[in-house]
């Protein structure tokens, strides 16, 4: 491990304080809730708080508080395993991306353990048409940093530092 990646750890921590802001804003500012049939904001997106009792596009349903816990637990190893990647990653755009994916977790991580499910609430729509499943800014920091390091790893080659043999930076 060499130097702490601090752009990877502030660009988590800003994105959680981000994520929390927007929940709060949606649950105890505008106070949406499951009873409320929410705020259209454009034709096309409208704010609707939707309590999400499992992960992503709604696996692993936790009807119990058992299986709850054990989301927690399972979303906190992952995490634990992205800080530890963070740690060791030495490319900046690399610790962003894991940064998003990092503050997204513990955005969604905090809601599982404050209320038992993760506070959804941005509806895209085309009519009465839902192409994606209602989401929050951690899930959507988690979807972009997930992608960025794909794009990363299977289209961008970073060139070998000067001085050294291009060889080397194989087996390094």
């Amino acid at each position: 491990m060499s130097k702490l990646p601090v752009t990877g750890l502030l660009t988590g921590a800003v994105l959680f304080v981000i994520d929390q802001a927007t929940k709060y804003g949606i649950t105890d500012v505008l106070r949406l809730d499951a009873s409320s049939l929410g705020r259209e904001i454009t034709s096309f997106f409208t704010l609707r708080f939707v309590a999400n009792h499992g992960v992503s596009l709604g696996l692993l349903h936790a009807d119990t508080e058992a299986m709850r816990w054990g989301l927690v637990a399972l979303t906190a190893a992952i995490a634990a395993g992205v800080l530890v990647w963070m740690l060791r990653e030495p490319n900046k755009q690399d610790q962003i991306a894991l940064g998003l994916v990092l503050g997204g977790a513990v955005g969604n991580i905090l809601d599982r353990i404050r209320f038992g499910y993760v506070v959804d609430f941005a509806d895209f729509h085309i009519g009465a048409w839902r192409p994606f499943l209602v989401f929050n800014v951690a899930d959507a920091a988690i979807t972009i940093g997930v992608l960025i390091l794909l794009v990363r790893a299977l289209l961008v080659r970073d060139k070998p530092r000067a001085g050294r043999d291009p060889v080397e930076n194989i087996n390094a």
